[in-house]
């Protein structure tokens, strides 16, 4: 007997590309932030690493929506070094030019409960893309044109000799 619970499951392609719209407003709102606080108070470094970011972001996001097989890879990639990323710069004390720290002793100007909530919301969103690609990238073997779905309904082909 199927619960209703089983039946309102998303599948791993599906993940990806909620995951993905989350991962962009979430990058999109964190740098809101920055904005807010001041750009001038962030290194040119911190800057350029969240365009970067931005860019990539995006390049995902694309990548997710046109059911590139590069996709999962992109988001496993993208998403967890960015979780990395923006861990160190946000969660650890001033370490370097790629420090925008909310920590320690040299906490970055206009920090408040706003910086935190997008910081922790964006770190928990790159992390949910990078997970969510593993769940495509694991449903599928590997990275590959013949495997990826092609309209979302019916599965990948088989090949020869699997199971």
């Amino acid at each position: 007997m199927t619960g209703s619970i089983g039946r309102h499951r998303r599948s791993p392609e599906q993940q990806l590309r909620l995951t993905a719209v989350v991962f962009l407003v979430a990058v999109a709102v964190h740098g809101v932030d920055h904005a807010r606080r001041g750009l001038d108070v962030v290194t040119t470094q911190v800057t350029l690493a969240g365009s970067i970011q931005f860019l990539l972001a995006v390049i995902a996001l694309v990548l997710v929506f046109r059911r590139h097989p590069w996709a999962p890879l992109a988001a496993i990639a993208i998403g967890f070094s960015s979780a990395i990323g923006f861990a160190a710069a946000h969660l650890l004390p001033y370490w370097s030019s790629f420090s925008d720290s909310f920590t320690g002793s040299r906490v970055a100007p206009n920090v408040n409960v706003l910086s935190w909530a997008t910081a922790l919301f964006e770190i928990g969103a790159d992390v949910a893309f990078g997970w969510a690609g593993i769940r495509v990238f694991g449903t599928y073997g590997r990275c590959d044109p013949l495997l990826a779905p092609r309209d979302g309904r019916h599965p990948p082909p088989r090949l020869r000799g699997s199971h």
